[in-house]
């Protein structure tokens, strides 16, 4: 072929060649990040817990004999006075079993007396020497039982006396009926709840807590005012002190109940109540946004900007504490580092990267 030919060939190919070649990768662009500069702060805080008000005692009625209730005069929510009748059993059987009691009694009391009249006319026989003293021994052995015989009687027939009383179910002090277990018609048991009262006296905020809780709860146990409560729907706080901690987690939640003292507070029984406590001042730590921590590495960390290459670097970071959307971090930081504090699941290290400004919108 003629070389004249030859050479605007190869740059003709030459060309094609390189006009099907894809084109170069475009430089991948500088990610935009948010930041903040970081400074040593000291952490507090609060944590809250809803709690119910509750009677200091609480106390389950039953009746102490069996039998079938006819009638109940008691109901949810009703104000009862110590004494007043609240239930009552059929009576018939147990009055019945009084009335045999109280002729068992007259029974013994009359063979008392004529055992009596024997021992003083053989006394009598014996003084004047017609029997032994041996025969009056033994009236007076009679006579002593006979005496035993009417005093079981008599305790016999108190004892049905008091199983009649009964048979009306009374409450043992002023309160509130707060649950209703049975209703007239039903045969019960001796001790079967009826009712249950919430004596009028001292209230109670009652609340639960988790494990890591346990401690703190134990450190205010005793202390005067250690827990404020604010009643639902109002900012009054009411100081209040943990009374008990429960020794034993929950078998369902795995909590733990807390009973704070509230003292002759005019809360209503079953109002919601907030209990405040105040957390201990921490100092040297550090608040950031949630969205700034991440794991990495089964570590918790945050990505650290170097502001002089303007690259980033993982930091491994301990939180000690969370509070709504902020976390605090106790140690792995200082004062004067830039942390990333947005998008940081999408980042890598040794990444360039550029603050993020906000622009501003124009005016109309």
């Amino acid at each position: 072929m003629n070389a004249r030919l030859t050479l605007p060939l190869f740059a003709v190919l030459a060309g094609l060649l390189a006009a099907c070649s894809p084109p170069p990768p475009a430089p991948e662009a500088v990610r935009a990040v948010r930041t903040m500069t970081i400074g040593v702060d000291s952490a507090g805080g609060t944590q809250e817990y809803a709690a119910e008000v509750r009677a200091r005692t609480e106390v389950r009625l039953g009746f102490r004999v069996p039998g079938k209730m006819v009638a109940r005069a008691a109901e949810v929510g009703q104000r009862v006075k110590a004494g007043q009748v609240l239930a009552k059993l059929d009576a018939t059987d147990l009055r019945l079993g009084q009335e045999t009691a109280t002729a068992a009694t007259r029974a013994a009391q009359a063979h008392l007396d004529v055992v009596a009249a024997e021992f003083t006319r053989y006394r009598e026989l014996r003084d004047q020497g017609f029997i032994s003293a041996l025969e009056l021994e033994r009236r007076a052995s009679a006579l002593q039982a006979a005496q035993s015989q009417l005093d079981q009687a008599q305790a016999q027939g108190r004892v049905q006396g008091n199983q009649a009383g009964y048979a009306a179910l009374s409450a043992t002090g002023a309160g509130v009926v707060t649950g209703v277990d049975a209703e007239p018609g039903a045969v019960l048991a001796v001790g079967a709840p009826v009712l249950r009262l919430a004596l009028d006296g001292p209230r109670d905020a009652v609340f639960v807590v988790p494990e890591d809780s346990l401690a703190a709860m134990h450190a205010l146990q005793g202390k005067a005012g250690g827990l404020k409560v604010r009643p639902w729907g109002t900012q009054t706080l009411l100081p209040a002190t943990v009374r008990e901690v429960a020794a034993a987690a929950d078998p369902a939640t795995r909590t733990f109940q807390v009973k704070a003292d509230l003292g002759g507070t005019a809360l209503q029984l079953g109002q919601t109540v907030t209990v405040i406590i105040e957390l201990p001042r921490q100092a040297g730590v550090t608040r950031l946004p949630l969205s700034a921590v991440m794991q990495h590495q089964g570590q918790t960390a945050v990505w650290l900007l170097d502001l002089a290459s303007m690259t980033l670097k993982v930091q491994p970071v301990h939180v000690s504490d969370a509070d709504g959307n902020t976390v605090v971090v106790s140690s792995g930081l200082v004062a004067g580092q830039t942390v990333v504090t947005a998008g940081v699941h999408v980042l890598t290290p040794g990444q360039k990267v550029k603050r993020y400004q906000a622009v501003a919108s124009a005016k109309p």
